[in-house]
């Protein structure tokens, strides 16, 4: 607001020194030459502000602040040092950092912190395998120590029935002759507990290359899901929650706009619908 005003001051001096204005009105309160000069440090010591809500920049005071400057920086990191100092809180930043492929250094951290959240995504990567295992096994559709070729039901369809694209399969001989043996090796090749996996796939994406800070995270994800598959759903998880509570406060807003005095005979349903279209429409 105060930036719109510096921008416009010369229009609004201007105008004020109209005849229109100064014949309708005997006292004329103006701005002084100090009180631009305040304003516009204002302005500078704001502009870290709007970035901090943005991209969380920093709001220490530096030597070459003046005094004025000093004291909104000091107002403001007061205020925000009083948040986030649960450590249920703190937890939940430090895993979003680690899964953002920008931060996932986190060298804002010590190494033991660093240490002890990469434990904590290892041990949630593991929860949410665990949690996707248990739900295959109760759809009861894959068999203990099979797979649903070798151990599923056999294909009713007859050779008339069957589309001419889809040939029936068959198992081959060296299947036939091979197959119940190599089918265990296999299984003490790849990581049998779902913490063994979760820690491979943490220590292979903590070795590649840090995201580009204009990138986008999530699209990042989305193309390394085939590699990093149960982060990738974790990072979904914690990445998708907003950073400040201004996306919820206007659709409050504009539900407030909406439901007025004089539409008050408006139901629900048609509130959230007029609601949805306003925040999705283009």
């Amino acid at each position: 607001m105060i930036s719109r005003f510096l921008e416009q001051q010369p229009a609004v001096t201007a105008a004020l020194l109209s005849p229109e204005v100064r014949k309708n009105t005997t006292d004329i309160s103006t701005l002084t030459d100090g009180d631009i000069k305040n304003a516009e440090e204002v302005v500078k010591a704001l502009h870290p502000m709007l970035q901090h809500a943005q991209l969380l920049s920093d709001t220490l005071s530096t030597i070459e602040d003046a005094p004025l400057v000093k004291d909104i920086k000091c107002a403001i990191h007061g205020d925000l040092s009083k948040r986030y100092m649960s450590a249920e809180e703190k937890n939940f930043l430090y895993v979003a950092s680690a899964l953002d492929p920008r931060f996932k250094s986190m060298l804002f951290l010590s190494p033991s912190e660093v240490q002890e959240t990469y434990a904590m995504v290892v041990s949630k990567a593991a929860a949410l395998m665990g949690n996707a295992d248990v739900g295959m096994q109760s759809d009861g559709n894959v068999e203990e120590g099979g797979s649903t070729e070798e151990s599923g039901p056999a294909d009713d369809t007859s050779d008339e029935d069957r589309p001419p694209h889809t040939p029936k399969k068959r198992r081959s001989a060296l299947a036939n002759l091979l197959g119940q043996t190599f089918q265990h090796a296999r299984s003490y090749l790849t990581p049998s507990s779902p913490n063994s996996k979760a820690k491979k796939e943490v220590q292979q994406y903590q070795e590649s290359s840090p995201l580009p800070l204009s990138d986008e995270p999530l699209g990042w994800w989305k193309s390394e899901a085939c590699k990093y598959p149960h982060l990738a759903k974790l990072a979904q998880r914690y990445l998708c929650v907003p950073g400040t509570s201004v996306p919820s406060e206007k659709i409050f807003s504009t539900t407030g706009d909406i439901i007025s005095a004089q539409r008050c005979a408006l139901t629900s349903e048609h509130a959230d619908q007029l609601v949805f279209l306003k925040k999705n429409m283009p």
